[in-house]
């Protein structure tokens, strides 16, 4: 039976619309879809479409079509690059300003991993988010999954005993939506990090970490993340990696693209990997304006 999901202002009709709509412009950008295409797509009026994109992204539906197109990508590829040659692995992300979340990951030891949970006790949560339903599980040392979920999904318990199969699974849904509200409703003056308690290999967890220095709203490739980690000739493995990431957008593999422009591969769908970057994109140029 499917853990209840407590009601927000977000929803899954409203993210399947938004998805379906960014799907549509995404295939579409070529031909520059006008708002009553689009609109006529999802099955809204031009003023209803109009008006829930905007509540949505922060902006209109045409300024939030630039952000779909190879040229963006591929001009984001370049910057975020020379942010990367900057920084260095601390085993945070950036702090400054609003959705840039302190993000620190701690590994499981060999045993741990072997052991797949024994001793452990997870409670899990699935919560709505502007990017669909979730399911987030945490243990005492901190998150441990974070899973974008369908509409035909399975039992929540069944998919984290695929990975935790002797652990204790339990619902505890006041806590995880704690971290769900800290998660994808920051805020900015919030310092506390998000405490990453993951399991994988040595190589993964290197990747993962990688990860946590791509800034919001930044893009870079298979290859770039591999000369980043000091390991140029694994871009095919860092792929891997990629798709064995289990805390979706706090690990954020959807920052992560081909050298040319296109998205490449997302384990939780390339519709969503395409809503991810184009919202962050629109949120870092909203928090742009504000500054100015």
């Amino acid at each position: 039976m499917n853990s209840p999901v407590e009601t927000s202002t977000y929803d899954s009709e409203t993210y399947e619309r938004i998805a379906r709509a960014i799907s549509f412009m995404r295939q579409n950008h070529l031909n520059q879809p006008d708002l009553a295409t689009i609109s006529q797509h999802v099955h809204l009026s031009e003023y209803h479409f109009q008006r829930l994109f905007t509540r949505w992204a922060g902006i209109s539906p045409k300024r939030f079509l630039q952000y779909l197109t190879v040229e963006y990508a591929k001009s984001k590829i370049a910057e975020t690059a020379n942010l990367l040659d900057l920084t260095v692995d601390t085993g945070l992300s950036s702090p400054g300003r609003l959705h840039d979340l302190f993000v620190k990951l701690e590994a499981m030891s060999p045993g741990e991993f072997k052991a797949g949970g024994r001793g452990l006790q997870i409670g899990y949560g699935i919560h709505p988010t502007p990017f669909g339903e979730c399911l987030i599980a945490i243990t005492s040392r901190g998150i441990c999954n974070l899973h974008f979920l369908d509409t035909t999904r399975k039992d929540a318990a069944d998919i984290l005993r695929l990975e935790w199969f002797n652990a204790d699974i339990i619902q505890d849904q006041q806590v995880t939506k704690e971290i769900c509200d800290r998660v994808f409703t920051p805020v900015a003056t919030n310092s506390k990090p998000l405490i990453l308690s993951v399991k994988g290999t040595n190589f993964q967890i290197q990747v993962w970490r990688a990860l946590l220095r791509v800034p919001f709203a930044g893009i870079t490739t298979y290859q770039g993340l591999a000369e980043a980690m000091g390991r140029p000739t694994a871009a095919r493995s860092v792929g891997n990696a990629l798709g064995r990431n289990p805390v979706g957008y706090l690990i954020p593999c959807h920052r992560v693209i081909r050298e040319s422009g296109e998205l490449g591969g997302f384990r939780w769908g390339l519709d969503r990997k395409t809503v991810l970057l184009g919202w962050e994109a629109s949120q870092n140029q909203a928090i742009g304006q504000e500054l100015t």
